[in-house]
C-alpha cells in the first residue's frame, strides 16, 4: 500500500568557472576543498566518507569492458555520495528534532553519539528488493546505511494522521485485498455487482478486523511520502563536486536515471 515517492532533485554541481559547461554554482568552487565530495550548508563532507561506504557495498557483477567498468565506478561512487549526503542531513535533522539515532544493534551506538564527518555506522542491513523497487535504490540503501534516517522515518510516520474515512474508503476501493480464504478458493470475483450472486459480504474479511492493518499500511505510506518530500527539500542547496554530482544529473556524461 505504500505509494512510489522517488526523488527527483538534481542539486547543484561545483565546476570550474568558464567554458560552456560552467555551472552558475561555479563561484563556489574556491570554497569546496579538496578532500571534499559535497558542501551541506556551507560545511565539506569529506570523500573518506564515500570511500568507506564503497568499501562496505560490493560492486554490483555486469560490466566487463573496461570502459564500462570504468563508467560504472564513477557512478557508483556519485550513487554513494547521495546515500552519504541524506545520512548526513538525516543527523541533522535528527539533532534539530531531539530525535535519538534508530539503532538495530547495540554496537551500533558507539559511532552515533555524535554527529561528526566521520561517524559512519558500522553495518549496512540488507536491502530488500521490494524496498528498492518501492523506494529506489539511494532511498532504500540510506535507510539500510542510516540509524538518523531511520529515526526520521520513525518519526515522520508517526506523525501522521489518518482519518477514519480513508481507512474505510481504502477497505471499499479495495475488496480484493479482504477476500477469506474460502472465497479465494471458490473463485469468489470481489468486484462482481452485489445483486449479481456471485458473491456475499461472508466473503469478505470484516472491515472490524482489518482496519488496525489499514491504517497502519496508510500511516507507513504517508510517512515515506513525507520522508521523501523531506529529502527533496533538504538537498535541494548542496554543492557538489565534480564526480560526485547526482548519478542522474544531465551535466555530466555518465547521467543516468535508475530508481
Amino acid at each position: 500500500m505504500s505509494g512510489h515517492g522517488h526523488s527527483h532533485v538534481h542539486p547543484a554541481v561545483v565546476r570550474p568557472p568558464g567554458g560552456a559547461s560552467a555551472s552558475p554554482h561555479a563561484e563556489a568552487a574556491t570554497r569546496v576543498p579538496g578532500t571534499a565530495a559535497a558542501l551541506v550548508h556551507g560545511e565539506a563532507i569529506a570523500t573518506e566518507r564515500v570511500d568507506r561506504l564503497l568499501h562496505a557495498v560490493p560492486l554490483r557483477e555486469g560490466a566487463t569492458r573496461p570502459e564500462a567498468l570504468a563508467r560504472a565506478e564513477r557512478q557508483r561512487r556519485r550513487w554513494a555520495t547521495q546515500v552519504v549526503v541524506a545520512d548526513e542531513l538525516a543527523r541533522r535533522a535528527c539533532a534539530q528534532h531531539g530525535l535519538a539515532p534508530r539503532l538495530l544493534y547495540e554496537d551500533e551506538a558507539a559511532s552515533v553519539e555524535a554527529v561528526s564527518d566521520d561517524a559512519v555506522p558500522p553495518r549496512i542491513l540488507t536491502i530488500q528488493a521490494a524496498d528498492v523497487a518501492d523506494m529506489g535504490s539511494i532511498v532504500a540503501t540510506v535507510l539500510a546505511y542510516s540509524p538518523a534516517a531511520r529515526a526520521l522515518l520513525a518519526h515522520l510516520e508517526g506523525s501522521q494522521v489518518i482519518p477514519d474515512a480513508a481507512v474505510r474508503d481504502y477497505y471499499d476501493r479495495n475488496p480484493d485485498r479482504f477476500l477469506s480464504q474460502a472465497a479465494l478458493r471458490r473463485g469468489v470475483d470481489p468486484f462482481a455487482p452485489k445483486d449479481a450472486g456471485g458473491r456475499a459480504p461472508a466473503d469478505f474479511l470484516p472491515y472490524a478486523q482489518v482496519r488496525e492493518g489499514i491504517e497502519r499500511d496508510l500511516r507507513r505510506a504517508a510517512g515515506r511520502r513525507a520522508f521523501f518530500a523531506w529529502l527533496d527539500r533538504a538537498r535541494a542547496g548542496v554543492v557538489y563536486a565534480v564526480g560526485y554530482e547526482h548519478p542522474g544529473d544531465p551535466s555530466h556524461q555518465d547521467h543516468e536515471h535508475r530508481h
